[in-house]
Parts: C-alpha cells; sequence; structure tokens
C-alpha cells in the first residue's frame, strides 16, 4: 500500500483514528474470516479440457455465523460445496481456510476431518446400526486404526446428541427414524468430529416445514454459541431470510453477498426473488406469490 493512501485510510478522509482503535478495527474485520476465496473457478476437469460451472469467486465465510448459498438448480451450488470440502478440485484460484490453502491439506486427511464436517444430501441408507453408533463415527479423525473409542470420546458422542437434543433416540436403529430425526443424527455426528467448519448441503431438503424450521434453527444457534462457521445450500429462500447472518446468491455469471438487510437494502434481493407473479417486499423480508390467472 503507498504512503499517501495508507495515510489517507488512517485519517479516514479527515475522521481521526488512534493507533489502538484502528488495530481493533482491522482485527474485527478480518479475525472472524474462516475461509476465503481467491478468484476461485470451479467445476469439472476433462481429458481435453475443462467445464466451468462458476467462477472466478472472491469472496468471504465468516466464523461464528449461519451462512446460507441460494440459488435455482443447476446453478453449482452442490459443486461449490464439493469444491470446498475437497471431495473434487478446482479448475483456478484458491481456498484458503485460516490462511492456508486447501491444496496443501492433500497428505493429511485426517488433519482435514478436523477441521471440516461435511453433511451431505443422500440419505444413509444404514439398517443395523443406531444413531449413537453413527454420532461415533464422528470420532473416527482421532481414534487408532481400529476405531475404538476412549472414554473422552464417549463424553464428545454425549454431549453432541445433547447439543442437538436427541438423547431420547441414541438407541433407536437409524432406518426407524423420521427425515427430520435423521437429519439431527447427521449433525450430531459432525458436532462429534468437532470440526471449527460445518458444510451442509441442502440439510433441510426432505423435510416437513416444521422439520425445517427446527433445522435451521438448530444451526444457527449452533454457529452462534459454539462459534461454529456453518455454511449450506438451501432453496429454501424464506428461512434463510430470516434465520442466515449472510447469504450467498448464485446466479449466472453472478455471486451476490452479504447480510439479508444488506441485500434487501442494494436491490439484490428482489432482483434475485422476482419473477411473474412473485414479489419481495424488503422492508418485512417477506416474499409474496400472486395469481396470474386473468379473470374471463
Amino acid at each position: 500500500m503507498k504512503l499517501g493512501v495508507f495515510l489517507l485510510f488512517l485519517h479516514g478522509g479527515g475522521k481521526k483514528f488512534t493507533l489502538s482503535s484502528l488495530i481493533v478495527n482491522l482485527f474485527c474485520t478480518f479475525a472472524n474470516k474462516m475461509i476465503e476465496l481467491l478468484n476461485l473457478t470451479i467445476g469439472y476437469k476433462s481429458k481435453s479440457n475443462g467445464k466451468v460451472v462458476a467462477g472466478p469467486i472472491t469472496a468471504s465465510i465468516h466464523s461464528g455465523e449461519l451462512t446460507c448459498l441460494l440459488g435455482q438448480n443447476g446453478i453449482g451450488k452442490s459443486t461449490l460445496l464439493r469444491t470446498l470440502s475437497a471431495f473434487q478440485p478446482p479448475l483456478g484460484g484458491e481456498i484458503l481456510i485460516e490462511g492456508r490453502q486447501t491444496s496443501s491439506f492433500s497428505g493429511d486427511t485426517k488433519e482435514f476431518s478436523r477441521l471440516i464436517g461435511v453433511v451431505l444430501t443422500e440419505r444413509p441408507d444404514l439398517q443395523n446400526m443406531t444413531a449413537r453408533e453413527l454420532v461415533e463415527l464422528g470420532r473416527s479423525p482421532y481414534t487408532g486404526f481400529w476405531g475404538h473409542l476412549k472414554p473422552e470420546d464417549h463424553q464428545v458422542v454425549e454431549e453432541s446428541l445433547a447439543l442437538v437434543g436427541i438423547q431420547s433416540l441414541a438407541e433407536r436403529p437409524v432406518h426407524t427414524l423420521s427425515d427430520g430425526e435423521r437429519q439431527k443424527v447427521m449433525i450430531a455426528k459432525a458436532l462429534a468430529q468437532q470440526t471449527p467448519i460445518i458444510f451442509l448441503d441442502e440439510p433441510t431438503a426432505f423435510l416437513d416445514f416444521p422439520s425445517k424450521v427446527e433445522t435451521m434453527q438448530l444451526l444457527s444457534r449452533l454457529a452462534h454459541e459454539q462459534q461454529k462457521t456453518i455454511f449450506l445450500s438451501s432453496h429454501d429462500v424464506e428461512l434463510a431470510l430470516q434465520l442466515s447472518d449472510r447469504l450467498w446468491l448464485m446466479e449466472p455469471g453472478r455471486l451476490s453477498t452479504g447480510t439479508p438487510s444488506e441485500l434487501a437494502d442494494d436491490g439484490t434481493l428482489s432482483r434475485f426473488i422476482e419473477r411473474d407473479g412473485t414479489t419481495f417486499d424488503p422492508q418485512n423480508m417477506t416474499i409474496c406469490a400472486h395469481d396470474t390467472r386473468t379473470s374471463e
């Protein structure tokens, strides 16, 4: 940074800062950036060339916040989550987690598993496993080759079941649980993994509305009370508006990020939501559907 620009920044264009306040402001701005995407391009590689799905993307995901990724089907939400989770490589750019490139974890899957927990859309097809046993699998990055749990591992499992409020389901076979109950078990498994970051791919996809609300409220509470970095994709726009701290809106050739109120104020949410028969009220943060049929 050039000296003149730095001095202008330091004085705020006439607004004076003490050195201590400057340090505090800088700390508040950058300290909670858990994940940074720098000119990230996502897609699929082939022998001849690559298919770009989205990018370049430059954005940050913050700790202690619930961030919701919204976009129409096929826009690249799952591809982005798979790339962030290291299930597939980026076509270009960088992903930094706590300032470290994800490519540097390639030789240490256990270390990466202690950093990021992932809850996918697919329903687990498990016939002979209890909810507790499934949650115990979250401890695998910390156990030896045989996966034996120590007393401290069992304690973490119990705490994870309690945080999600499913102690009463612990001995139930997973295949007997409802979709909402099963999703809570998968979230408890991610918590048992004790990662600072949790990615979820459409965690409310198969749930009825009360279960959708309960799941989103749970994730919001975990982000705030446990200081987790929670990033999820969803089609439930209204719930995301009400319960998320930040939104990522994926559109063709564009990614918009910000708090719901910021994106409402600058017109981004209206552009993203409104269609024939659908309007968005930025004052009340509500979506209204209208009957477009003409009377005969």
